[in-house]
Order: C-alpha cells, then sequence, then structure tokens
C-alpha cells in the first residue's frame, strides 16, 4: 500500500521540481541568455542548475532538469492572462467589493431614507387625499343641496359634480381638486349672509366712473362697495371684472350703477360728508347673489 502512494506521489513531486526549474531560470535571465542560446550550451546550463539546487541541498536528476528547461522553451508553467471580456470585468468588479460595497450601501441607505421620507410625507397623503376626494365631492353637493334657496345653485352644483367625477375617472387629479375647490367656494357663499354698503370713510372713495375702451365718449358709473356679516365684519370676496374677466378676492369693489343713482349718491355725500342711504343689497344665506335695494347691471370691476 505504502508503495502505490509513493509511486502515485513521485509525478506530482517530479512536476513540482521542474516547475521549481522553470521559475529558476525565469528569476536568473542573465545565465538563460549566455546559456540557452546554443544547443551545446544546455549542458552547461544543466551544470549550472545542478549546481544551484546541490548548494541547497536539493538533489535534483538530470530528466528533471531538461524537462524544466524544455517547458521554458515552450513557455509551459508560465502565467497567461485571460483575454479582455465582459466576464473578466465583472469578475475582477466582483473581486474589488470591498472598495466600492461600502460607498455603495451608504448611498443606498441614504437612497432609501429619503424615498422613505417623501413617501411618509408626499406621496401617502396625496394617496389618501385623492382616496377621500369622492366622498367630500358627495358630502360638498349634498351640503350645497341642503343650503340652497334655488334651483340655479343646485344646477351649477350638479355640473360641478359631474365633471370632477369625469376628471376621477379619467385620472386628472389635478382637475378633480380644481372642481371640488369650485364646489367649496360656491358652499361658502351660500352660507354667507351679509349687507352690501357703499363705502362712507374718510378719504376713501364712494365712487367712480371710467370711460370704457370700446366708446370714449360714454362713462361707466360705478359704486364702491362692501360686504359686512351680521357680526359686523367685513368680508373678503371673489369678485369678477368686468373690464378684464378676472377673480380677485378683495374687501371691497365697484358696482356698476345708472348715471342717475351714481349722482344720487353723490349728492348725498356731498350734503354733510354721510351717505344715509348705503345699504344698496342684502345677501340672504342660501342665495347665490344679493338683493340689490338699487338699479344696477350686476356687474363689477376689482380695479380703479
Amino acid at each position: 500500500m505504502a508503495e502505490a502512494t509513493g509511486a502515485e506521489k513521485a509525478p506530482l513531486e517530479e512536476l513540482m521540481l521542474a516547475m521549481d526549474v522553470v521559475d529558476t531560470l525565469r528569476h536568473r535571465e542573465d545565465i538563460v541568455a549566455r546559456e540557452l542560446d546554443a544547443a551545446g550550451r544546455r549542458a552547461r546550463l544543466i551544470d549550472r542548475l545542478r549546481d544551484i539546487y546541490a548548494a541547497q541541498g536539493i538533489e535534483v536528476t538530470d530528466a528533471i532538469l531538461k524537462e524544466g528547461v524544455r517547458a521554458l522553451d515552450e513557455d509551459r508553467f508560465k502565467y497567461q492572462p485571460p483575454e479582455p471580456s465582459f466576464r473578466l470585468r465583472l469578475a475582477r468588479f466582483y473581486v474589488s467589493r470591498d472598495v466600492w460595497m461600502k460607498p455603495f450601501i451608504v448611498l443606498g441607505s441614504i437612497a432609501l431614507i429619503l424615498f422613505g421620507g417623501y413617501f411618509a410625507t408626499v406621496t401617502l397623503p396625496e394617496q389618501r387625499a385623492l382616496a377621500a376626494l369622492p366622498g367630500e365631492l358627495d358630502n360638498a353637493f349634498a351640503q350645497i343641496v341642503n343650503v340652497a334657496n334655488d334651483r340655479t345653485a343646485t344646477d351649477r352644483a350638479q355640473t360641478l359634480l359631474a365633471d370632477a367625477r369625469a376628471a376621477l375617472d379619467e385620472g386628472d387629479a389635478d382637475g378633480a381638486r380644481a372642481l371640488e375647490d369650485e364646489l367649496s367656494a360656491l358652499l361658502t357663499n351660500l352660507r354667507s349672509e351679509y349687507e352690501l354698503r357703499i363705502v362712507s370713510r374718510p378719504n376713501e372713495l364712494s365712487g367712480v366712473w371710467r370711460v370704457p375702451a370700446v366708446n370714449s365718449s360714454a362713462r361707466n358709473h360705478y359704486l364702491i362697495v362692501e360686504a359686512i356679516d351680521t357680526g359686523g365684519k367685513r368680508l373678503r370676496l371673489p369678485i369678477r371684472s368686468e373690464e378684464d374677466g378676472k377673480v380677485k378676492t378683495v374687501s371691497k369693489w365697484g358696482l356698476r350703477v345708472s348715471e342717475r343713482t351714481f349722482q344720487q349718491v353723490a349728492a348725498d355725500k356731498r350734503d354733510d360728508g354721510i351717505i344715509q342711504g348705503a345699504l344698496v343689497g342684502r345677501k340672504p344665506r342660501g342665495d347665490l347673489d344679493p338683493e340689490y335695494l338699487v338699479p344696477t347691471s350686476g356687474a363689477t370691476i376689482t380695479d380703479w
């Protein structure tokens, strides 16, 4: 059994010796250059190698020394780098993971934290708000129907509700929210209750006239009015200007009246600086528009 094991190890030991011979030759290039340039000198090279190993106390047979010299000629036992390829680059990338893995983990953790924060503070609330929007639309419509005194308001609310639902079906969340805002504004207007009074304070205009752009020989007359609620508070309301069609939320605006009404108010103020007939309209709860006490087209302006 011992003999068989020795026989198996012999070729391996000889191979290792041959590899060592090649390695010795490669590390002693001066010997190779001088001795390996002709067949006649190979014998002297082998003698030199034998002396080198003998000096180290290693016994190497001539056969192994010749095999080593021959292996050197044939470039055996020489490392040949692999050809460049994607798999090679991938392997090198994996081997260098200690270099890039830690920064990658740090950056990934930061990105995950940022994403989680954005999801928790922005995305999730938006999703919840969007999910609640259909119920909020129905609730606003129901309240409008409950408070409205006339069909005009409910018809307007029905149109807004239908448009908002259509926007949701089409995935237009922004459009649906804008229509919900209009429903909310309509409900706020219906719930409001106030008196419309002409502004009558020192150093403030009570009326103005304007020359329309389409007719320079005409004049449009306006009383400057404000809304006062049941508690005596001045309200800010969305008012559309007839001059540019824009809506502004203001605390006072111009209400267009006839020249005769305008002059009557002007004369009232000139009398003692106080407008006795300052009340020009009332807005009851449940109505869309005020009930005017003076002749007016209902047209308004927001700048003068």
